[in-house]
């Protein structure tokens, strides 16, 4: 099975997720926003061998620490789907890095980009893919389906969903994403969102103001 830590990192407090097969103690590094010595610290502290860095999206808060991480341990970056090459590539990151004040970041190009349904291993564990525009054009979810854990980026979180008032946002998309690619997968499904506390499928389907089954 797999185990989990959930760091919030920079000002945004967004949620970076440590996850790692607990047979092979081989983990991935979820949306390293920032905060690189802090994420480096908690993989020493918890003996896991990271093998690779899985991006949500593209945005600067999910994706500013990527690329020294990936250096510091040797590893791919992996992810988002290649929609959301925009966000990473070229000069976009610099620009929403000077505009937030956060630590200066390149663009950069990671070594795989994923489709919907696609597949990803940690250590023996084995994580869906699953393509969720709306908030970006290239969001993806990563989903367990033994641990019924999904973590979901910037789509979905307790109560609220993501923005769509970001360049290439479709409000309609992401509502699709929500009812059509992740509430199929059960009302048990625990979530990790991309800020704030986690929740499952279910409660949001039955109390969430604009994704409940009453809005239909």
């Amino acid at each position: 099975m797999i185990d989990f830590r959930i760091l919030p990192v920079t000002p945004f407090q967004q949620n970076c997720t440590l996850l790692w097969c607990e047979k092979t103690h081989k983990a991935a590094v979820i949306d390293p926003g920032g905060d690189v010595d802090r994420i480096r610290a908690a993989i020493g502290k918890l003996g896991i061998v990271v093998e690779r860095i899985l991006l949500t999206h593209g945005h600067v808060d999910h994706v500013g620490g990527a690329q020294k991480l990936a250096e510091a341990l040797s590893i791919p970056i992996e992810g988002p789907h290649r929609e959301d090459a925009f966000l990473v590539e070229g000069d976009y990151l610099p620009r929403q890095c000077n505009m937030f004040g956060l630590p200066p970041v390149t663009g950069f190009t990671p070594s795989r980009w994923f489709d919907d349904g696609d597949f990803v291993t940690i250590g023996d564990e084995t994580l869906q893919v699953l393509h969720t525009p709306g908030h970006t054009p290239g969001h993806v979810v990563y989903f367990h389906v033994g641990a019924r854990l999904a973590l979901v980026g910037d789509v979905l979180f307790a109560g609220s969903i993501g923005r769509t008032d970001f360049p290439r946002g479709d409000y309609s998309a992401l509502i699709r994403s929500i009812r059509e690619h992740l509430f199929p997968l059960g009302d048990d499904v625990n979530f990790i969102p991309g800020h704030g506390p986690m929740s499952c499928f279910g409660d949001e389907r039955a109390h969430n103001p604009y994704v409940a089954d009453n809005r239909v």
